[in-house]
């Protein structure tokens, strides 16, 4: 058995944890980007492309977030394209995130009174203009708290990325397991990481929550 001290499982799990926050950072900024196009198609007058949107969405919400990384990772390499780890949990994580947040940004959208919409159209507005200019600034307000709240669980998600061999916190917990056989203070200290990185974000959504509600 390997000999390792406090410090050398702390110094290994934090160079970790920053790829757990690159591929968080990457799956919000995915999301984000993909989200906002398809609410804007969701929202549309085009009545016809709503149901392909809500098939995307369902599809990633019915469907477990680790089963779709088995498709990329050990899928896609039987049809010819090699994916590498850190690929297949990048596009994985970016689809699910788009798709939670599509949804989440609809019921903020539709919870706009019908009269802003009419109001922009008579300024002369189209509808990207529309949305650009009037209805997404309104709907910030109510979208932040459950976005916030929404990255907690993505940052959270990403640990099942190590299932494909991604090596983030919870991949190199498991490694230092199998070297060291100290499961308890290891993944102890892999569950502080995650608080550290979570618990301020909690926190913020929370406050976000309370403010905007007394201001209402």
């Amino acid at each position: 058995m390997m000999e390792f001290t406090l410090w050398d499982f702390a110094r290994n799990l934090l160079l970790a944890a920053r790829w757990t926050l690159l591929l968080s950072g990457i799956a919000f900024a995915g999301g984000v980007t993909l989200g906002l196009v398809l609410l804007a198609i969701r929202v549309s007058k085009y009545k016809r492309v709503h149901i392909a949107i809500k098939l995307y969405v369902e599809l990633f919400q019915s469907t477990p977030l680790l089963m779709q990384l088995f498709l990329v990772f050990f899928g896609l390499p039987m049809l010819g394209f090699d994916v590498p780890a850190w690929v297949a949990a990048s596009l994985c994580l970016t689809l699910y995130a788009s798709a939670y947040l599509t949804d989440i940004w609809r019921g903020c959208v539709e919870a706009i009174p019908r009269g802003q919409w009419d109001a922009s159209a008579s300024l002369g507005l189209r509808y990207l203009a529309q949305l650009r200019f009037v209805i997404l600034p309104l709907a910030l307000r109510t979208a932040i708290p459950p976005t916030v709240g929404f990255m907690v669980q993505l940052v959270k998600g990403t640990a099942l990325a190590s299932i494909i061999g991604f090596s983030e916190v919870t991949r190199t917990a498991q490694i230092l397991t199998n070297a060291t056989f100290q499961p308890f203070i290891i993944f102890g200290m892999a569950a502080l990481i995650y608080f550290i990185i979570c618990f301020p974000l909690t926190v913020w959504a929370r406050r976000m929550e309370q403010h905007l509600s007394t201001e209402r």
